[in-house]
């Protein structure tokens, strides 16, 4: 059994090696990286683990066709060099948690003759520069075998098919944060550092507020990370309110339809110079994705206008589908440098100030590269002897072979694709149906509670269970059972079932 909230606030006084404020995908790729490397390392997050836009990714691990297309247009070798990293790294993370992460084929329709030599050519590339980790090759597929797949789509000359990954970013996120608790790390969400602890002038620690309970506490460590996504830069400015900005952030909204899928789309092609995502997801179908400067809100809510153009942009392909809409989101990409934001590199960035180092930038796909790279400028300005890094062949929690489980068959898909081998622990603690005709169950919120550090109602339909990205509606409709559940277990009486109740229906729109 995982240790309770009570024990790991009691836990997170440390001192520390290594004190991580965010625990998204970034902070938890740290954790996980300097656990593994023999570090005493503590993570704080001031929301629950990947609130922000770590849960709210197109949900790809991909190199990026579109960042292969700009290094050739624009000669960029640094967009080259992110799309041949992340190209490894899909790999990489489908081994680390094969529940979790697996192949994806997607179709590039061709509509005009031009259009088979470019995207033959770009996607054959895209399989080369994959190297000894290319999952299948690309091939073209006949209008006819397009017309099967895509039986909404105008006539085509054909398609290029090809593989990418994908994969549950917010149970990945969790899978990271729970791996490094089993090796010994502490990690808390709700728990927020308000200020810096200095030492000679260095950050030396932080004060962290406890946004549960009210409690602070003083955190010790050798070295404190910010890895806050889009919200780094207001982290810094705790310490320097004068600091420059180091982001552009931008938007990114999704919709999920309720339109099924054999492959995903790719449309490669849009009025604003991007490119355009259709996947099967979970029995949806998921669209995405906008780039649009942004404010650094810790819960964005997609604009009227990012609804309004990913219907628009899908509409000349498979027609209206605005009465499809089950639900809508953003997240905000920390895009490193300033300009124009569909052009900016998807490159990660270190920065140290008086001790503070700010780990920001980059994408899902590349978290690992990223913690590696700030390991080894922690070991470098620190002295610290290191081993070598394993986090490339240390499974995560959950990884493994799908066990039995005597349930229907979607139920248990459903349970392997989110707990892997511990699916049959979940349906030990609840084999009810959550929602009728849903693949959900009612341990499944006890588990989250009980082993996955599950706070609010939120926490477990958004961030464990994943279906509130999926059906808003039905979110909607589960909240009072799953807030019957969790209260004995965290101690809620009526007038906080009620007031907890209500918050969540409230924040629902904007997942937090």
């Amino acid at each position: 059994m995982s240790p309770s909230r009570e024990e790991l606030w009691e836990g997170l006084k440390g001192p520390w090696d290594l004190l991580i404020l965010g625990g998204g995908a970034t902070g938890a790729g740290v954790l996980w990286e300097a656990t593994l490397r023999g570090l005493r390392a503590a993570l704080v997050e001031a929301g629950d683990f990947g609130i922000g836009t770590s849960s709210r990714s197109t949900k790809l691990l991909h190199g990026g066709v579109r960042y292969l297309e700009l290094a050739f247009k624009e000669r960029n070798p640094k967009q080259l060099r992110l799309v041949r990293e992340a190209l490894g790294e899909r790999q990489v993370v489908m081994g680390l948690a094969p529940h979790l992460a697996r192949p994806l084929t997607l179709l590039t329709p061709l509509f005009r003759p031009l259009e088979l030599p470019y995207y033959w050519v770009g996607l054959k590339l895209y399989d080369l520069l994959a190297g000894a980790r290319r999952l299948a090759p690309s091939r073209y597929a006949s209008p006819k075998e397009v017309g099967v797949l895509f039986p909404d789509l105008p006539p085509t000359l054909g398609g290029i098919l090809y593989q990418d990954g994908q994969f549950a970013d917010y149970r990945l996120n969790l899978a990271l944060i729970l791996s490094a608790l089993g090796r010994g790390a502490v990690a808390l969400n709700y728990a927020e550092a308000t200020g810096f602890l200095l030492k000679e002038g260095r950050v030396r620690g932080a004060v962290v507020k406890d946004r549960l309970t009210g409690q602070e506490v003083e955190v010790w460590a050798q070295a404190v990370v910010n890895a806050t996504g889009s919200q780094a830069d207001r982290v810094r400015r705790l310490l320097d309110p004068h600091l420059p900005p180091l982001l552009t952030p931008s938007s990114g909204a999704h919709l999920v339809l309720d339109y099924p899928l054999k492959v995903g789309l790719l449309l490669p092609r849009t009025r604003d110079g991007r490119v355009l995502f259709l996947l099967p997801w979970q029995g949806r179908a998921l669209l995405g994705t906008t780039d649009l400067p942004a404010e650094a809100r810790a819960c964005p809510l997609p604009r009227e206008e990012e609804v309004a153009y990913l219907l628009e942009e899908i509409r000349p392909y498979l027609g209206d589908l605005s009465d499809r809409v089950l639900a809508a989101w953003a997240g905000l990409r920390p895009l490193v440098g300033k300009g124009e934001t569909k052009r900016l590199v998807r490159d990660h960035l270190i920065v140290e100030e008086k001790g503070l180092y700010t780990l920001t930038g980059g994408k899902w796909t590349t978290f690992r590269l990223m913690a590696l790279d700030l390991l080894e400028r922690l070991a470098r300005d620190l002295s610290l002897h290191l081993p070598p890094s394993q986090s490339h062949r240390t499974p995560l929690l959950g990884a493994g072979p799908k066990p039995p489980l005597p349930l229907p068959e979607e139920v248990a898909a459903h349970l392997y694709g989110h707990y892997g081998t511990r699916a049959g622990e979940v349906a030990a603690l609840g084999d009810r149906p959550l929602l009728p005709g849903l693949p959900y169950l009612e341990g499944e919120v006890v588990f989250a509670v009980r082993e996955e550090l599950a706070q609010k109602p939120l926490d477990v339909l958004v961030r464990r269970m994943g279906l509130a990205l999926l059906d808003r509606k039905r979110a909607e409709e589960a909240l009072p059972r799953v807030v019957d559940l969790m209260a004995p277990l965290l101690g809620w009486d009526e007038p906080t079932k009620e007031a907890l109740l209500s918050e969540a229906r409230g924040a629902l729109p904007a997942l937090c």
